[in-house]
């Protein structure tokens, strides 16, 4: 995507129209002035500047572009929030996931006019998807909430509407709506419900089709293309992601019926994966909405296993995670309408916790009346244990050694054995994907020196609160690892602790930074350089929020003026010392 892209994103979109639209403003002065929407609050204290074209909330401290209150407000991805504002002021974008950004938006519009064919069809009078789904209960207002269709049996109607409309058939290929066969085109969904897949965006990516007779596969979804890959998108996100950031907990269910018969029985921070297995990208989806997931998946071994995989992928992501087994061998849409609303959200109070469904599941496996049974579910057991904080694990420990009639101290001593080997792996973790930017010249200088003269990393606390580099952070993490008194850093050993973006950085550091001849005045630099760019950047955002306190209270004003005027005679301070 490129840079000028963005700007002109910025540029054609009034950030005083965009926030207007969800937010009430009153001009005061020469800004506008609303509640915030991010904490509430019932004197305003949300300013909007028309001329910097910025916001500063001056209770809760969000502050920010059009394009970051579009990510904020709506819960999206930067690149999502680009792409919706794009769309909302008629800029086109190149994106990087198709060199041809325009192929994209017209498979978009090709989905979208296959939706509206499908809703037609359905609302055409009776037909087998309509009677299905009015057997299986569905409203007609939550038909029309989630766009539900119906293909119908014949072996052209999609391909000969969409030709109709002027789309050509490869794309229609590319998007698995259609299929060739000795070189005729023909429908891929016949006689199927059609659950329209939509992002967070508001577009439409994709479709499942559920089989109204006996054709296999029950369920068929849309085959991976440029706009939609199955293990980045969850179903319903686009109805249900408020509400799950509002309840602070996801329900995450198994398929598109769960999530209709759940929200229409009142519970509506629900989900569902599209037929896969649960993924780290679905994971990290769900958490921009909420950290607190409730897994409802089938109680049959398959759905068990589920439930043991998503736990561990949800539990890496630093997930809050729970499990449900809907009772009865019910799945979640038959439960709610037979028990109601109350009877389900004390199935997702109930739910057990990470290390509870781990340790019951570990127990179903064993004959823990038996000896070895018992040994076997043990060892089992310690390796959950492992995985959690040491008072989590305490408290476990005392349950299996009473409910086990195992002592405490055999179990702690299972515990023990790999408990090294366990910490060293978990330092080495990196739960997040760290956004890769190019190293600075202070910071290039600063690593020199550190490589160089290695008595300067004992002063690490000069530096270490202006970094924020994940290349510079990993670089200094493994010097961390590996310094020693009066030793040199073996820059072969520390490439060896990098990943490859850090061991590349490293090398250019090494190849072209050259060597300083005053160590001590060239580490000053470095530190008083970091800390003017610190103070400056603060000094800055300091003064747009001065700009933007007009009419707010004068108390504000004043410190946010002390606040500058220090940060101002600092640099100062720093410039003076460096004479």
């Amino acid at each position: 995507m490129r840079d000028n892209a963005i700007e002109e994103i910025k540029n054609r979109c009034d950030i005083v129209d965009i926030i207007g639209r969800v937010v009430s403003l009153k001009k005061t002065g020469s800004n506008y002035k609303g509640l915030c929407p991010f904490h509430n609050e019932k004197t305003p204290s949300f300013v909007v500047s028309e001329d910097k074209q910025i916001f500063t909330c001056f209770g809760c401290g969000a502050t920010g572009d059009v394009i970051s209150f579009a990510q904020k407000y709506y819960n999206l991805e930067f690149m999502e929030a680009v792409e919706k504002l794009a769309a909302e002021c008629g800029v086109t974008i190149d994106n990087e996931y198709d060199g041809d950004s325009g192929e994209r938006e017209l498979l978009f519009k090709i989905n979208r006019e296959a939706a509206k064919y499908f809703y037609m069809v359905f609302r055409s009078g009776d037909n087998p998807g309509r009677t299905y789904m009015e057997k299986r209960g569905i409203s007609e207002e939550i038909l029309k909430k989630f766009g539900i269709g119906y293909a119908d049996d014949r072996w052209d109607s999609l391909f000969g509407y969409l030709t109709g409309l002027g789309y050509p058939a490869e794309k229609m290929l590319k998007l698995g709506l259609i299929s060739v066969s000795k070189g005729k085109y023909y429908d891929k969904y016949r006689n199927r419900v059609m659950f329209p897949i939509i992002n967070t965006s508001g577009k439409v990516i994709g479709f499942g089709g559920r089989a109204v007779g006996e054709a296999m596969p029950k369920y068929l979804n849309s085959q991976e293309s440029s706009i939609f890959m199955k293990k980045n998108n969850l179903y319903g996100l686009n109805l249900t992601r408020q509400e799950i950031s509002k309840e602070n907990c996801a329900i995450l269910v198994e398929g598109y019926m769960d999530v209709i018969g759940l929200y229409q029985g009142g519970v509506r921070n629900v989900s569902a994966s599209l037929g896969t297995a649960l993924t780290e990208s679905q994971a990290r989806l769900l958490k921009r909405y909420t950290k607190n997931v409730v897994l409802s998946y089938d109680a049959d071994d398959a759905g068990r296993a589920a439930a043991l995989r998503g736990i561990e992928i949800l539990n890496s992501q630093k997930c809050r995670v729970k499990v449900l087994h809907v009772t009865d061998g019910k799945d979640p849409d038959e439960f709610i309408k037979k028990q109601g609303k109350n009877e389900f959200l004390k199935l997702v109070e109930g739910a057990l916790p990470y290390a509870d469904y781990r340790i019951a599941s570990a127990a179903r496996k064993y004959d823990t009346d038996t000896v070895e049974g018992r040994l076997d579910f043990i060892k089992e057991a310690v390796a959950v244990l492992r995985s959690l904080s040491p008072v989590e694990a305490d408290m476990y420990i005392k349950i299996l050694a009473s409910d086990y009639d195992i002592s405490e101290g055999a179990i702690r001593s299972e515990m023990a054995i790999g408990a090294e080997e366990k910490g060293l792996e978990r330092r080495h973790e990196n739960s997040e994907k760290k956004v890769i930017m190019p190293l600075t010249a202070i910071e290039k200088n600063l690593l020199k020196i550190l490589m160089t003269e290695s008595r300067y990393f004992e002063k690490r606390a000069d530096f270490e609160g202006y970094i924020t580099n994940p290349l510079c952070i990993n670089i200094l993490s493994a010097m961390e690892k590996m310094y020693k008194r009066d030793r040199e850093f073996d820059n072969g050993d520390l490439m060896a602790e990098l990943d490859e973006d850090s061991a590349e950085a490293l090398r250019d550091i090494e190849e072209n930074i050259l060597p300083v001849g005053d160590g001590a005045r060239a580490y000053a630099d470095c530190i008083a350089g970091m800390k003017i760019d610190y103070l400056q950047k603060k000094e800055k955002l300091l003064t747009d929020k001065i700009a933007m306190a007009e009419g707010m209270d004068e108390a504000v004003i004043n410190e946010l003026m002390l606040e500058k005027m220090n940060a101002s005679k600092e640099i100062e301070k720093i410039r003076k010392r460096g004479k």
